[in-house]
């Protein structure tokens, strides 16, 4: 379940961004494109990711304050003046993305590839960084964007292009960040994030909520605290696989919170499974596919039940968990 931070926006399929690859030599409307594939999947990510982690933020044991931005740094990219030329920037910050219905979108001036000149008088820019495929100092810059939020209440973010300086409110929303993976085909949570690789079968998916089905099996690993349980009770195959049934069961409650109909967790995990799963490796911490999704069924009409009561699927109160998240496994869990 864990992953190191990622390099990220290294595009999978980005036709030159090579350090050494000469500047006249470079497709620059090809470059361009390639990031702006990377920016759309991320989008769809991060808009999901923030209907999940808004809604279902009366629940989650740990919140956070987020107006649901994410911006790029140049430094992170393999090639670094290839693609500051390529955007159009003099300096190494823009925005990504501003997730639909966010503090920062509602704001209206979080436009994408907007160059970002300061952060609550901070200038990024001016911090240092290595040479190309550097990761931390984005990593800083987000930390820094919820340190100022959490102490101040807002942040004031200024733009390279002389326009007015945004000041933004935060959200209350479940701590996890959400991340696009340039390359790779896997869905992993890590307690604070959940990372998905751009070749991930759901991006295939034109319904949303089948989409956000997926997003919210990982999201359902960090708010369960399932990845520091593993860390004390070891991450042999039957602990795997009860946390990996929590996290099943959780996502019809998840969707229904953010106003997604439930029922999509069922049909993403008809869709995905029936073609995906497989492997010896994989079933030691799963169960079959078809088992998967009558366990979610069960839970979709416990959702809906409460919805129609009560507005609102409480899994904080109502949920049933097979494990002990503050110790081991519980003594009576069932599937």
């Amino acid at each position: 379940m864990r992953l190191p931070v990622l390099a990220a926006l290294l595009l999978a399929g980005a036709p030159l961004a090579a350090q050494d690859a000469p500047p006249a030599r470079i497709d620059y409307a090809a470059e361009r494109a390639a990031i702006a594939r990377y920016q759309d999947a991320d989008q769809r990510l991060q808009d999901v990711g923030w209907t999940l982690a808004r809604g279902n933020a009366g629940f989650c044991p740990k919140v956070v304050p987020s107006i649901g931005l994410q911006l790029q740094d140049m430094a992170s990219y393999g090639a670094p003046a290839v693609a500051r030329r390529a955007l159009g920037l003099k300096g190494d910050f823009a925005v990504q993305t501003a997730a639909r219905g966010s503090p920062a979108a509602l704001a209206g001036a979080f436009t994408r590839n907007r160059e970002i000149a300061l952060l609550e008088r901070f200038d990024p820019n001016e911090w240092p960084a290595g040479a190309a495929m550097e990761w931390q100092r984005l990593v800083r810059a987000h930390d820094h964007i919820e340190a100022m939020l959490t102490e101040h209440g807002g942040i004031a973010i200024a733009f390279a292009d002389g326009g007015s300086a945004a000041r933004v409110q935060p959200a209350q929303v479940c701590a996890t960040r959400f991340e696009l993976m340039g390359d790779g085909g896997k869905a992993v949570a890590d307690g604070a994030r959940v990372v998905i690789g751009i070749g991930f079968p759901a991006f295939s998916y034109a319904e949303e909520p089948v989409f956000a089905a997926v997003v919210a099996h990982e999201l359902a690993h960090n708010v369960l605290g399932h990845d520091a349980w593993l860390d004390r009770n070891g991450r042999q195959g039957k602990n795997v696989r009860r946390i990996e049934r929590e996290a099943d069961r959780l996502i019809p409650w998840l969707l229904a919170n953010a106003g997604y109909d439930p029922e999509a967790a069922v049909t993403f995990m008809t869709r995905w499974g029936s073609k995906h799963d497989s492997g010896l490796r994989f079933r030691m911490g799963h169960d079959g596919w078809d088992e998967r999704a009558e366990a979610i069924a069960l839970e979709v009409a416990q959702v809906k039940d409460l919805m129609a009561r009560e507005g609102r699927a409480d899994w904080a109160a109502h949920f049933r968990r097979e494990i002990d998240p503050a110790g081991g496994l519980l003594r009576k869990a069932g599937r």
